[in-house]
């Protein structure tokens, strides 16, 4: 049914390709969104303001949530402040950089080969009795795996080396579980058999079926496990003894606590936005991947 629009409102319209087209009213939901999207970012805008704020406005109370004056003597005092640790900064960031891109890189890989037999695997004897001891454990904290992971560890002869850092982290219960989750609701059977019928074999069926099309997956696995593993400082504090194999993250915590902690204020505020600043940027380079539409949105079974 058409409906009548004046000559007035029609000049109104934008105009795309030669057409006026009609805008309609933002739904009533993006008013109360808008001011929660906006709210969720102010710790960030706070974390940015508070490492260009001068010593003056740190020691301020009630502390001021924009900075008045900008400065980059935090930056100098940390940097400062580095230079007299045991092991050069520079140390500490090869640490924390090689570490995380390894195990993030591992925990994918792993994550993604573990979870395509699980769910794509025809026949396979014990599936649900493995993917039930994965669901289970999702229930254990952390913390209550913590001795037995240091035991492991031990045994193993890994302490104080880089495979103490990376190995642990590989067997993420979490990760297996996304993956195999996106694999049985984004891949149809079909497209699977349509593959072996074409004579591919099953590592070309992973690499080039599969790992496409649960980009969104794995991409949300990237952003998940950089953040987890670049703010880390426990599995250093406990798998490691020199110095040498200490991450930024617990050289951060040497500056910033002990004797001279409150002079080191300003440091403290540069730190923290330069171990903030790296997840934020790894997130807004991946976070377009990760609301990707999935294959099973676009092939019918």
């Amino acid at each position: 049914m058409a409906v009548a629009v004046s000559r007035r409102q029609a000049a109104t319209y934008p105009r795309i390709f030669g057409r006026r087209i009609r805008l309609r009213a933002p739904s009533p939901q993006y008013y109360f969104l808008i001011p929660m999207a906006v709210f969720s970012i102010l710790p960030i805008v706070y974390i940015v303001s508070t490492a260009f704020k001068p010593l003056e406005e740190l020691l301020l109370f009630p502390p001021p949530f924009f900075v008045r004056r900008p400065s980059l003597d935090n930056f100098t005092d940390l940097l400062l402040a580095t230079n007299a640790l045991a092991v050069p900064f520079s140390r500490y960031l090869f640490n924390s950089i090689f570490v995380t891109l390894t195990t993030v890189l591992l925990q994918v890989l792993v994550c993604s080969m573990c979870a395509y037999p699980l769910s794509k695997a025809r026949g396979l004897p014990g599936t649900p009795f493995i993917f039930g001891m994965i669901i289970a454990a999702l229930m254990f904290a952390p913390e209550v795996t913590a001795i037995p992971r240091y035991l492991v560890v031990q045994k193993l002869g890994l302490i104080d080396s880089y495979a103490a850092l990376i190995l642990p982290g590989l067997a993420w219960a979490y990760g297996l579980f996304m993956m195999k989750q996106f694999m049985d609701n984004s891949i149809p059977p079909e497209l699977i058999e349509a593959a072996r019928v074409d004579g591919a074999s099953e590592w070309t069926i992973f690499w080039r079926v599969v790992m496409p099309n649960v980009a969104p997956a794995w991409n949300t696995l990237i952003i998940f496990g950089f953040i987890a593993h670049w703010n880390d400082s426990f599995s250093p504090l406990v798998f490691t003894r020199s110095e040498a194999m200490k991450t930024v993250s617990v050289a951060m915590i040497a500056l910033t606590n002990g004797a001279g902690s409150i002079a080191r204020q300003g440091a403290a505020a540069a730190a923290a936005f330069l171990m903030t600043a790296p997840t934020l940027i790894v997130f807004l380079l991946r976070q377009a991947k990760v609301i990707q539409t999935m294959a099973h949105s676009g092939i019918k079974s």
